[in-house]
């Protein structure tokens, strides 16, 4: 199959350096490959939203040179194909309904396995849960290598909260699968969710994507970089110089001399890029750790 890459921001802020790097990331891969870059916007949590950033985002990614080969999709509009997921699982006995609060959790470290610690209450929506397996979800990483995850590490995952939204593990599975994705590259930050998501495909009779989770942009105190943490927005209007510096995170820091224009700097940039350089480099650095 043709390679299909994605970008899938949530609009809850603007994007950062952080978050640049993965969207120029997954773009080389892409573009390296022969293959189609799409962008998704993943605006299904309404109380982290901040009104406008996803037009922000968008604008921001077009003056880096960063233009999506189809339609953007939004997952606020996908509400359907995601409730007949649920009811796929429903029908399947692979989920439950759960009336654990947080402070019911707690004692267990947040992590839910097993019985639920709440009794059932008509009185409130509870949320869906998928009950998960003491098994380990193993997959070749392109950057990280081959990973044999414990799927339970993080308890029966929610895939419909309390107050109806679906949950980001079923709507980026299922997502993936109507854009035919093929390759993910996203943030190292991400790849402890991998195993659910795969579960996920699994269980819905999806296919599973190649998977690279590049390293992750920290800040002066080793913490990630993160919009809640109010990490500074890239300059839209001033492009070149953050994008030669998530080309240099990503190791190609000599190319493009000359390049007039952030799509110029992108096309020198993708005929250089390798996610085995980055693997190659990611190992270096943690190892000079």
């Amino acid at each position: 199959m043709t390679y299909r890459g994605r970008f899938a921001p949530s609009p809850t802020g603007a994007l950062h350096f952080g978050s640049l790097v993965a969207a120029v990331g997954s773009w080389l891969a892409a573009r390296a490959s022969g293959g189609a870059w799409l962008v998704r916007i993943e605006d299904i949590d309404p109380p982290r939203e901040v009104p406008g950033s996803a037009q922000d985002i968008l604008a921001t990614l077009a003056a880096f040179g960063l233009e999506a080969d189809e339609p953007i999709v939004y997952q606020s509009r996908r509400t359907a194909a995601y409730q007949s997921a649920f009811e796929q699982l429903q029908r399947g006995g692979q989920m439950f309904p759960c009336w654990c609060s947080r402070s019911d959790l707690a004692p267990a470290g947040g992590v839910h396995r097993g019985p639920c610690v709440a009794a059932p209450d008509d009185s409130r929506r509870p949320a869906w849960r998928v009950r998960v397996p003491e098994i380990n979800i193993d997959f070749d990483d392109a950057i990280a290598g081959r990973q044999s995850l414990a799927l339970a590490a993080e308890g029966d995952f929610v895939v419909r909260r309390v107050e109806g939204w679906y949950a980001y593990q079923l709507a980026v599975v299922v997502d993936d699968a109507f854009q035919a994705i093929t390759d993910i590259v996203r943030g190292a930050d991400l790849l402890e969710s991998t195993p659910r998501q795969i579960h996920l495909q699994h269980l819905l009779g999806l296919p599973t994507p190649r998977y690279a989770h590049l390293p992750l942009v920290l800040d002066g105190e080793g913490r990630k970089l993160s919009k809640q943490d109010r990490a500074v927005p890239v300059d839209r209007a001033d492009p070149m110089r953050a994008l030669r510096a998530a080309l240099s995170f990503l190791g190609l820091s000599d190319v493009g001399y000359g390049a007039a224009n952030p799509a110029a700097l992108l096309r020198a940039a993708s005929r250089g890029f390798d996610l085995d350089h980055v693997r190659t480099r990611s190992n270096a650095h943690a190892a000079a750790r």
